[in-house]
């Protein structure tokens, strides 16, 4: 009790009986999380994710791998995008990216992002978590970068909380979707203009309608195609349509490319197909062009 009213003392030292959500997410690491449930009478939902000794143990191995590869991203100047998963995961994923992040992305040790997090548009409170990450850069003084993409467990998190019994964090639609992609990117594009280089966005986007209110964003804004902040991003051997014009454009076009065994890669982009059919109701040009680029792999061309 001493210790959990010391704590909150921390928290609100003023006793305005307001807590700053930024501090106090601040010690709900994994690696504290046991100090705050080991007295709990009884078991709740912060008990029941808090990880044993031997899963800390675990993850500061997984830590301690993700610098490992950070670092040398940082030393050789190229940008690590930590990929999004299953909501149920994404807590302990943004905790590691944001440890990644105070370190590589120090803005006192580089002048633009080496680590990005990946933000999923089909949920629900999306432009609300970039909204924190951003005031949480500015707190700990690192630069932000952002991936932006839709999302691709649309079905395994509506089934989860249906089976479960929570609330659905998907868009009830997938004009909704679209809409927050839209007003995600608009709110970091705008960031950028306001404070200057340093945040970073990756649209990562396969919807021909988000990818042309991004370019004229950022004609509106007076940003460059070539301005080094903003990317835009397709999968290798899809929408090519979109990715060349760009390109040609003189704006920043990167192809994503799945690298390993075709009986190992092949899954990954079946996902992506459902995804872009699910999300974008475009599964016969998607799929067509996963076919094709399928067909050129197995025969080697």
């Amino acid at each position: 009790a001493d210790h959990l009213e010391a704590v909150i003392e921390s928290l609100d030292p003023n006793d305005t009986g307001v807590v700053d959500f930024i501090s106090f997410a601040e010690m709900l690491t994994p690696y504290n999380l046991p100090s705050f449930t080991f007295k709990c009478k009884s078991i709740g939902p912060l008990a029941r994710v808090t990880p044993s000794s031997d899963e800390i143990v675990l993850m500061k191995r997984m830590s301690e791998r993700l610098h490992t590869l950070a670092a040398d991203a940082a030393l050789n100047g190229t940008r690590l995008l930590i990929d999004a998963e299953h909501q149920k995961y994404q807590p302990a994923i943004d905790n590691l990216v944001v440890e990644l992040q105070k370190k590589f992305n120090a803005k006192d040790k580089t002048d633009r992002p080496i680590i990005f997090n990946t933000y999923q548009c089909y949920l629900k409170d999306t432009l609300e978590r970039v909204e924190m990450d951003l005031k949480r850069s500015e707190r700990y003084s690192f630069h932000l970068g952002a991936k932006l993409v839709r999302g691709a467990y649309m079905e395994h998190e509506r089934e989860r909380s249906k089976n479960l019994q929570y609330p659905c964090p998907i868009h009830d639609t997938a004009e909704d979707t679209h809409q927050c992609y839209d007003e995600v990117v608009e709110y970091l594009m705008r960031y950028r203009w306001q404070n200057g280089s340093g945040t970073e966005i990756m649209v990562a986007s396969h919807n021909q309608a988000s990818i042309e209110k991004a370019v004229v964003l950022m004609n509106q804004l007076g940003l460059q195609p070539q301005d080094p902040n903003v990317y835009f991003a397709q999968l290798f051997g899809m929408r090519d349509n979109l990715s060349f014009p760009l390109g040609s454009q003189g704006y920043n076009v990167f192809k994503y490319l799945p690298y390993g065994k075709v009986e190992e890669v092949m899954p990954y982009l079946l996902r992506r197909a459902a995804e872009n059919s699910a999300v974008l109701g475009d599964s016969v040009s998607e799929l067509d062009m996963l076919k094709e680029a399928l067909y050129k792999r197995i025969i080697g061309r």
